[in-house]
Formats: C-alpha cells, structure tokens, sequence
C-alpha cells in the first residue's frame, strides 16, 4: 500500500483479525527499497518458494484533480508515482514467483483509465498507462499460463474516502495561487470556482459499498478462466465507458463533454 496509509484504520482492523493465514507488511510502493524487502518478506514466507505466489494485487492509488493549466508537473508526477510506477515496481519484483505458480496479477486501474474526463487529468494519464501496462504483460505471460487482469471501478469515492472535501479545498487553492497571471485571467475565477463545486459535488458522490470491487478482484484471483477486464459500476458508468470507447470520438464528446 501506499506509504501515506502507514498506521491507518485499515492496517489496524486487519491486524486485529489474528488471522494466521495473514500477515500485515505496510510499504511504500514508491520505494525500491521497500518493494525489495517486501519482496524478501514473502519470499522467506512462502512453504517453498521454487512453487512461487499465486497472486500479486495492485491497489495502491492516489486521487487529484485540475485543468491542465492548472495542474503542476510535480502533481503529474506524483499521481503518476503511486498509481503507474508503484504498480509497475511491485509486479516486475514478484513476476518471477508469480510466474512460477502460473497464477495471478490483478491491477486495479478505473473507468478513467479507459474514457477520459475534464480536470482529471493527472489521474487518466496513470491510469491509462496502467491500462496499457496491463495490456502489454497479459500478452506476454499468455505463454506461462499467467493471467493479468485489469479492475476497472466506479467512482467509489464515498467508500474510500480518496477525495475529500477538505482535500479538494486545500488543492485548490493551491492551484489558483501557483496558476499562471495569463490562466488566471483568462479562465477566470468564476470557471475556477464552478469546476472546484463540480469537484466537490463528485466527491460527495459515488457507491458507499466496495464489495462490487471485492468480488470482481476475487474472481480476478480464483476463476479458472478470469476475464481480462472487470467492470463494477452502474449501469449508467458502463453505458458511459461503452460509448466513450466504441463511438466515433467526436459522437462521444458530444453526447457526454461538450
């Protein structure tokens, strides 16, 4: 998990289910050095680590928001460091044990890794790069018998909590400070404001239950024969992805962008 997450409700819930078949390892997917002791950690508890690992599970994710003119390079770097590098770290490091096992890798991408969205563009590029990772690797392993799947939510935002209000207020007035004198005056402050309510709108929105995305990554991990793409959304975000990727992209933009 991503380093942020270092002593969370979520660490502490799981080590109290004692569960002997569980062990709790907290690391920074950003850190090679921490991936390789992760990596040391399983390995040393694996029965026999010549049969390898079954399944390798990259769910660490960060969120963020702003137009392009107002998104700093250091913030497409950071997404981008936790949502695509750390996923493509953690799989190159257990590749081998999991080729092994011929079993599993599960990458939790999202919608916005397959349709684009205005002032998420930060989040779309990783997600599309883990989209076109996941793609590439599943080709690759065909011939080791390794099944690479890609997860593909909804906005889940009111159950895990990865845009706040607080957190779209404090980017975004971090955003219209360091924004350009020219995107300031020409965007204006009343588009600034309309995009941050959207904002924060979208982020009070979304399902509240996960166990859509539970199921999917469990039978990403122990169908015999996983699909290559999961899709837990409505109904309304499946139609959306649909015409995003199947129409003519001019068709598409019209119907849901302009």
């Amino acid at each position: 998990m991503h380093g942020g997450d270092q002593g969370g409700d979520g660490a502490r819930e799981l080590r109290h289910m004692a569960s002997e078949r569980m062990r709790v390892l907290q690391l920074d997917v950003r850190s090679e050095a921490e991936v390789e002791q992760a990596l040391r950690a399983v390995s040393d508890s694996l029965p026999d680590p010549e049969q390898g690992l079954w399944g390798v599970v990259n769910n660490a994710g960060v969120a963020s928001f702003g137009d392009v003119e107002f998104t700093s390079l250091e913030k497409y770097e950071r997404v981008a460091a936790v949502n695509l590098w750390g996923a493509i770290r953690v799989t190159k490091a257990f590749l081998p044990l999991v080729r092994r096992a011929r079993g599993r890798v599960v990458n939790v991408s999202s919608m916005l890794g397959r349709m684009a969205s205005p002032s998420r563009s930060s989040y779309c590029i990783s997600k599309f790069g883990l989209e076109a990772f996941t793609d590439c690797l599943r080709q690759e392993m065909y011939r080791w018998g390794v099944s690479v799947v890609a997860v593909e939510p909804s906005n889940y935002i009111a159950a895990t909590g990865i845009l706040t209000q607080e957190g779209i207020e404090a980017e975004a007035e971090q955003m219209w400070r360091t924004a350009s004198e020219a995107a300031r005056v020409d965007y204006g402050e009343a588009h600034f404001q309309r995009q941050l309510r959207q904002m924060k709108a979208f982020a009070s929105s979304g399902l509240g239950d996960v166990a859509p995305v539970l199921d999917a990554v469990t039978e990403a991990l122990l169908a015999r024969w996983p699909y290559a793409r999961y899709n837990p959304m409505e109904a309304r975000w499946w139609l959306r992805l649909q015409a995003m990727t199947h129409l003519p992209t001019a068709l598409a933009d019209w119907l849901y962008i302009k």
